[in-house]
């Protein structure tokens, strides 16, 4: 069978902070960030001839970053400043503690690989790549 991937777009609004950063990411900032997840299937297209359907791609790993990353801060748990707010940023709003910098590389990488295979473990299909736009004019793409 021939190399055949769907792809979703999943948009989100996230902040974050690059600890450490030489430049302007050492500030607490904002971005209108979009995921492309890339899956494929693992033995062959489902009885309908598709990879998975679209909605599946949406509801699943789009639900997850909606419930977890849209339009919330995303914090280093290393961040030792804005640990010690942290009580403030989560009154009736969401933080996501991670154990590393939230680059868009790192939360590529978070997604693809701990991420998506728990998410669907029930569906045929393995992601295989994520591109993580960051900005219009800035993306990663992380691969297995």
């Amino acid at each position: 069978m021939n190399n055949i991937t769907a792809f979703r777009k999943i948009h989100f609004c996230y902040g974050h902070r690059v600890l450490n950063h030489e430049s302007k990411c050492a500030n607490a900032h904002g971005h209108n960030g979009i995921i492309w997840v890339h899956a494929t299937p693992n033995t062959k297209l489902d009885s309908l001839g598709r990879v998975v359907d679209f909605s599946v791609l949406k509801d699943i790993v789009g639900g997850w970053v909606d419930t977890n990353w849209d339009h919330t801060f995303i914090l280093n748990k290393e961040d030792k400043e804005l640990m010690d707010i942290k009580e403030v940023l989560t009154v009736n709003k969401k933080v996501y503690v991670c154990d590393f910098n939230p680059t868009a590389e790192n939360l590529a990488n978070h997604l693809l690989l701990d991420i998506c295979p728990g998410l669907l473990k029930d569906y045929d299909v393995t992601v295989t790549k994520i591109v993580f736009e960051e900005t219009e004019n800035c993306k990663v793409e992380v691969t297995l």
